[in-house]
């Protein structure tokens, strides 16, 4: 199967460059993954397609302010690290631009000093090994001096560093957020549990890599980045109750259905765990554990469209984008919401 296989044309005017005031107002194309057909609706009224006894499945991640930008000591160039992962004793590996400044032993300060930077590796890939020093929390201090780090298709500048958040987040260590999430209001969250719909966490800190073209013609040829997950004793066991009452697993977003599709047995069966996964789902692949997926409109020829594929065919989805094109519906993180349901 050819990546240009999920080549659509989208204008640029498209791409969401701000969330909506209120997160629910988005639009919402539901579309029926046996038959195709297309319903358009207000992402509030997502409710209706959620039946008592289902479960809805999120992502509590929540995404660091990982843009850091200070200087390098001595000359005083301009430095950007983007932090990618958590090595333990304040060591990270990330991103570094320009990477001529950052060679190792090369030292940088961010601030007034309340941060400080040592590169201590490179690797193969380009990617630094940094040793931060600081005062008190690390987190706190990221808080303070660290920007979003919002995907490379948004041009403008976020005023409110929450709205790249879900209200739900909670577990720090994302670069970027499981944008199907930032839909849901508290408010909503409420009336799906006032319905007899379960909710339950898991957690996938989502990579860079999820922005990552497929570079491969052949799909099977791309290598996916790996993420780290966690999946509690409390969620497993409600994710495993609904399946064997014969009720429906709903993913919110692609990081969630990677997740449950990463831990599922070939019974669709899940167990409290956490690690890594760097499953690449695309048509072809059965699932096992997720039965309906609330995703946003992804980038052409992109992993997450082919994941979209795979669950409901790849002539649906196409046809699904078509529309959506056609009706100005907006794309990507701050885009509206497409539902693909099992009748």
């Amino acid at each position: 199967m050819k990546v240009k296989d999920f080549y659509f044309d989208l204008p640029e005017e498209l791409i969401a460059q701000h969330p909506l005031e209120q997160r629910d107002a988005s639009r919402l194309m539901v579309v029926n993954q046996v038959t195709g057909e297309i319903e358009h609706k207000t992402f509030g009224d997502i409710i209706e397609y959620l039946n008592p006894g289902d479960t809805m499945v999120l992502n509590d991640t929540r995404v660091l302010p990982a843009r850091l930008i200070g200087e390098k000591d001595g000359s005083g160039g301009k430095i950007e690290f983007l932090l990618l992962k958590r090595l333990g004793d304040d060591t990270w590996e990330c991103l570094a631009k320009p990477g001529k400044r950052a060679r190792v032993g090369a030292t940088f300060t961010f601030g007034n000093g309340e941060l400080k930077a040592e590169v201590i590796e490179v690797l193969e890939n380009g990617n630094r090994i940094i040793k931060f020093s600081y005062s008190g929390i690390f987190e706190e201090v990221l808080d303070s001096l660290g920007e979003m780090p919002l995907p490379p298709y948004i041009h403008e500048t976020l005023e409110d560093k929450e709205r790249y958040q879900t209200v739900y987040s909670k577990e720090e260590g994302s670069a970027a957020a499981p944008t199907a999430g930032l839909h849901f209001t508290k408010e909503l969250l409420e009336k799906i549990k006032n319905k007899g719909i379960n909710i339950v966490f898991i957690t996938l800190h989502v990579g860079l890599g999820t922005f990552r073209p497929v570079k491969a013609e052949d799909i099977e040829s791309h290598e996916m980045h790996s993420e780290f997950y966690i999946m509690s004793q409390e969620a497993a066991e409600v994710i495993n109750s609904t399946k064997a009452q014969g009720n429906k697993i709903v993913a919110v977003g692609t990081t969630s259905c990677r997740t449950l599709e990463t831990i599922g047995d070939s019974q669709g069966k899940v167990r409290a765990q956490s690690g890594w996964t760097d499953i690449f789902i695309y048509p072809g692949y059965t699932f096992k554990v997720v039965d309906q997926l609330i995703t946003n409109f992804h980038l052409p020829e992109s992993t997450l469209i082919m994941l979209v594929s795979a669950l409901a065919g790849k002539e649906n989805v196409l046809k699904a984008y078509e529309t959506a094109v056609k009706e100005r519906y907006r794309f990507f993180s701050f885009g509206d919401a497409m539902f693909l349901r099992k009748p």
